[in-house]
């Protein structure tokens, strides 16, 4: 049977991302320290939905007492140049509170929640201690999954409990799974997807056995095109991050950001990408007694001294020097790539979203994504988003208050209001 949307919820989601910065910036002067502010310029912008981690496992898994959290900076200058990690004050909450927070303003707004999980990628690493990751390590790969059901299952209740409930769009699992420690449960050899699809599907009745009306999903990074046999079928949304890389992947594979077995092409990086000053890769690490913070995200290091450390206008044109050479099959990868994802879903009766996406990962203050061939990159998925009847889909990955995109309002009004007309 085809999932049916509730009655209450809007008939397209525009989708900003506030991942986990909602929490971890939240302090005097932070991109979030009004979140009334932060919805009121969502709206203005033409958002109707935020997209969240709401640290589900923090607050009601793992034993910590959610009343006086602190997050803190990942320690020095590391991280203060690269995107979703330049957290730059202390912040002390009740966990539990901020979420109420978050959605009474959400009310007053008239917006909505996608509820989400970044805690095993890299939430924890926020905290002043490794107790968060502590207790998420703790759990055996094998029910991870199940225990972010539960987790997840008593914030609804919790949230229900408080007249709040309504503003959820919808429950994700976690984030990009097939890029996490739920991954861990895969045997030598044997595909991450392919080996979570049990659990998944496990995890998901779990959830709907005590919230049978609310939708569930778990999203991937990407759209797994030669894995999609291997997708859950019993999800009641399909969601999926289309990021191309193309040229930016190239850049990636250039300099091994992401493969620690080949080594760091330190003097040409030295040449194409970083600032003067740069360190060598090896010698940019977090101080000594933040080292942990290391293990509590999957962010590779070397990528981070990249970030870090690159001259933001050297990054940029090395993109566009060999964008030429990418152009076209990035246009068909994201075609493609939506068009796999619009047919999985209609096949299986759900709704699609694209709750990331479009190009990649680029420094704090890189602009190929905010400037001409990025933005016009950002137009061509959401027409094809609208295209293939998307339920929902982002602008940008970079279009929220953290971000300096944020401060294109036309671009973003543009786009929405067009995704919202269709």
């Amino acid at each position: 049977m085809p999932v049916e949307l509730p009655e209450h919820l809007p008939d397209r989601l525009t989708v900003t991302l506030w991942d986990f910065s909602w929490y971890v910036r939240a302090g005097e002067g932070d991109a979030f320290a009004d979140l009334d502010a932060c919805f009121a310029a969502a709206v203005e912008r033409g958002y109707n939905t935020v997209r969240v981690c709401a640290m589900p496992f923090l607050l009601f898994g793992s034993g910590i007492d959610h009343t006086s959290l602190t997050f803190t900076p990942l320690g020095g200058e590391y991280g203060q140049r690269t995107r979703w990690y330049d957290v730059r004050s202390t912040v002390r909450m009740d966990g539990r509170q901020h979420l109420l927070d978050l959605f009474t303003a959400a009310r007053r707004h008239d917006c909505y929640v996608i509820l989400s999980s970044w805690e095993y990628q890299q939430s924890p690493c926020f905290l002043d201690s490794p107790a968060w990751a502590d207790a998420l390590f703790a759990v055996p790969a094998k029910d991870r999954a199940d225990v972010l059901a539960d987790a997840l299952a008593d914030l609804v209740a919790f949230l229900g409990e408080h007249d709040l409930a309504d503003r959820i769009a919808f429950v994700e699992l976690h984030n990009e799974v097939q890029g996490t420690r739920l991954a861990d449960v895969a045997e030598d050899g044997e595909r991450p997807i392919a080996a979570l699809r049990p659990l998944l599907e496990n995890a998901v009745e779990r959830f709907r056995e005590r919230h049978p009306r609310q939708l569930v999903t778990a999203n991937y990074a990407g759209v797994p095109v030669a894995e999609m046999r291997h997708l859950p079928t019993n999800v009641d949304v399909a969601v999926f991050h289309p990021y191309v890389y193309g040229v930016l992947g190239e850049l990636v594979e250039t300099f091994a950001l992401r493969d620690d077995e080949r080594p760091f092409a330190q003097e040409r990086a030295y040449a194409e990408l970083l600032r003067p000053g740069a360190p060598p890769v090896d010698e940019w690490r977090l101080p000594e007694t933040e080292r942990w913070r290391a293990r509590a995200t999957i962010m590779r290091q070397r990528e981070l001294y990249a970030h870090d450390w690159c001259d933001p206008a050297k990054w940029d044109r090395w993109l566009y020097d060999r964008y030429g050479e990418h152009r076209v099959a990035m246009d068909e990868k994201l075609r493609l790539w939506i068009d796999v994802a619009a047919d999985w879903a209609a096949a299986n009766g759900v709704p699609l979203v694209f709750g990331e996406g479009w190009v990649g990962y680029t420094p704090l203050h890189g602009t190929f994504e905010e400037g001409p061939v990025g933005a016009a990159f950002c137009e061509r998925a959401v027409q094809l988003s609208q295209d293939v009847g998307a339920w929902g889909t982002v602008v940008c990955s970079n279009a929220a208050p953290q971000h300096p995109m944020w401060g294109d309002v036309p671009l973003q009004r543009r786009l929405n209001e067009a995704f919202l007309a269709s």
